[in-house]
């Protein structure tokens, strides 16, 4: 009797020659995006819905004198002007990193609490200071540039070996020489054991470029509140909604999770930039619940070169260990990494974890075990990212 294939069977041979590792997997979302279908954070809108402006510091470090929101407050459309002293009395929580890393001596990395406006110090050019929402962009931009700032420059420095320096502007009084994080992975005796005994070592220096994201999609977001509720919500592009979400109602709001309802439709490119929450996202939502009325912020080319989260940045002199047949002996690489404007999770995940995972990785091209000893200072920088750009 022919023996014949049972239907399960054919199915699952059927089911291993469409999913199985390694067929191809058809993507969903050309037909949407490549048309012009999409539907990003810009182009969601709500009734009653108004519109805010950042104002933002032209100095890369000074000392906030005042802030004269007078003139603003009185222009056409204007629904309400907020300085940090004014987000101060709602206790919001500040902005950190929330790695738990620690520098080689077992203390914790140095948090600088930023809050979404400054109120002491700017510290670098793009630093919020004030928002004003009004009924329309364009009225709100006017009242913007109406607020008058009066700020004492301070020196500032372009790079991280500048900020190492003795007497170099100092960000933070509780950040002594500008170094957030003092980072150290491997085993640093039997890497200088290995370099004593090495026939050969090569050196190379690498600058790690400092980089903008420029993404397709700027930055946005459309904030509303729900008085009956006491709910939050906001649409924002973001990689990572539910953490995003618990970041913004346990850490910076101070409310139950369910009290904030984070949305993300299509993201036009983020490359870990639009993973973090930014200052921008608390002052809308704040408006939002003080008008009762929608609040949308729309970043611009220009401004979101100044306010995003840049990435790399870093200087690292590299060493390697060889005996006399070209065997690797042990591999060392201490880095300066300075961080404009936001020290987050991602970056300081990249500039610590990432690189010693590198290095790590690199161990398997040799068959025995390299010793690596690996450095990441992360310095927060004093910076005029207009005169860093032409350098």
């Amino acid at each position: 009797m022919q023996d014949h294939t049972s239907p399960s069977s054919l199915e699952n041979a059927i089911a291993l020659q469409k999913f199985g590792v390694g067929q191809p997997v058809r993507r969903k979302e050309d037909d949407t995006l490549v048309r012009g279908k999409g539907k990003y954070t810009d182009d969601f809108n709500l009734p009653r819905q108004t519109y805010a402006w950042i104002v933002r510091s032209s100095h890369a470090h000074g000392i906030i004198r005042g802030i004269d929101t007078s003139a603003a407050k009185a222009m056409p459309g204007v629904l309400g002007v907020w300085t940090g002293a004014d987000l101060a009395s709602a206790n919001y929580g500040p902005y950190t990193c929330g790695l738990p890393l620690k520098s080689r001596d077992g203390t914790p990395l140095l948090q600088t609490n930023r809050t979404a406006l400054m109120t002491d110090k700017v510290r670098y050019v793009g630093d919020p200071v004030a928002f004003v929402v009004a009924e329309t962009l364009a009225q709100a931009r006017d009242a913007g540039e109406a607020v008058v700032l009066d700020i004492d420059p301070l020196p500032a420095v372009t790079s991280a070996e500048e900020a190492a320096k003795p007497g170099a502007p100092q960000l933070y009084d509780h950040i002594p020489g500008n170094v957030a994080l003092d980072y150290h992975y491997g085993d640093a005796a039997k890497v200088e054991a290995a370099f004593a005994s090495a026939a050969h070592v090569t050196k190379l220096d690498i600058t790690n470029t400092r980089v903008a994201v420029v993404a397709m999609e700027p930055r946005a977001a459309l904030a509303s509140y729900d008085k009956a509720s006491e709910r939050y919500t906001i649409q924002v592009p973001t990689q990572g909604v539910a953490g995003n979400r618990m970041n913004l109602a346990k850490n910076i709001l101070k409310v139950p999770n369910e009290k904030v309802h984070l949305l993300t439709a299509n993201v036009g490119g983020s490359f870990g930039m639009k993973n973090i929450n930014y200052p921008e996202y608390l002052c809308i939502l704040h408006a939002a619940k003080t008008l009762g009325r929608p609040v949308k912020w729309t970043d611009e080319r220009s401004t979101s070169f100044l306010s995003d989260s840049h990435g790399r940045a870093g200087q690292i002199h590299g060493e390697l260990a060889l005996d006399d047949e070209g065997k690797f002996l042990a591999v060392k690489g201490p880095g300066l990494f300075w961080i404009v404007p936001i020290l987050d999770s991602v970056t300081a995940l990249i500039d610590t974890r990432l690189r010693t995972t590198q290095f790590v990785a690199e161990q398997t091209l040799t068959k025995d075990t390299v010793p690596v000893d690996v450095d990441a200072i992360i310095f927060w920088m004093v910076t005029d990212v207009r005169r860093a750009a032409h350098r």
